[in-house]
């Protein structure tokens, strides 16, 4: 029973998968004394994409979370920069290729979902990024921009009923403020971080 001003998830756990801004731990620690979490797992893996295959496939996000333990009450899936880096196809959500990444993403929301169907699974867009060549306006090898693989997270939400927190969009990550808010234009410092939480903050605990 949660009692009135008791934080939304008390005595709750919760883990995070992803790249390395989710590995870097910067975020987590904020959400997680305003929200009570009582263990918070970091399956954040620096430099790999959520898709599998490549020289990064030990790290893979879709691999990663199919490996966990399914006993978290809440998952946050936080991926998708490198995967726009690293030339990774989108695909469909029809070939169920892990190779794709519309493929591993339903793979491994599917995956979760039946091995834990009481958490409350919940995406993350990727921030906006002008680092190694590399920003909104950029295509990649696959013929993609960021945008692309933000709308595919965006479009398995509304088919599964999960919650997406769109800080493509809203987190004021963008070309004029990647210098206050990150440290190379890419990783969030200390003031990214912050506004990382302060939207995860109210998103989460909605839900």
């Amino acid at each position: 029973m949660k009692f009135k001003n008791q934080p939304k998830w008390q005595g709750k756990s919760w883990c995070t998968l992803g790249d390395s801004i989710s590995a870097a731990g910067g975020y987590q620690p904020l959400v997680g004394a305003a929200l009570g979490f009582s263990a918070i797992l970091n399956e954040g893996k620096s430099g790999c994409p959520l898709t599998a295959g490549g020289d990064r496939d030990y790290g893979a996000t879709v691999h990663v979370g199919r490996q966990m333990e399914p006993v978290y009450d809440c998952v946050t899936i936080f991926a998708g920069t490198n995967d726009f880096r690293l030339d990774k196809p989108i695909g469909s959500k029809e070939e169920r290729d892990i190779h794709t990444f519309y493929g591993a993403y339903v793979t491994l929301v599917e995956d979760i979902l039946s091995k834990n169907p009481a958490c409350r699974l919940n995406l993350w867009t990727p921030l906006q990024r002008d680092k190694d060549g590399f920003d909104i306006d950029s295509v990649n090898v696959k013929g993609h921009r960021l945008a692309d693989y933000v709308e595919v997270i965006q479009a398995i939400g509304v088919e599964y009923a999960l919650p997406v927190l769109n800080l493509y969009a809203e987190s004021g990550f963008n070309r004029f403020t990647l210098g206050f808010l990150s440290s190379d234009r890419l990783h969030p410092n200390q003031e990214g971080f912050k506004r990382i939480a302060a939207m995860a903050i109210p998103f989460l605990e909605r839900i």
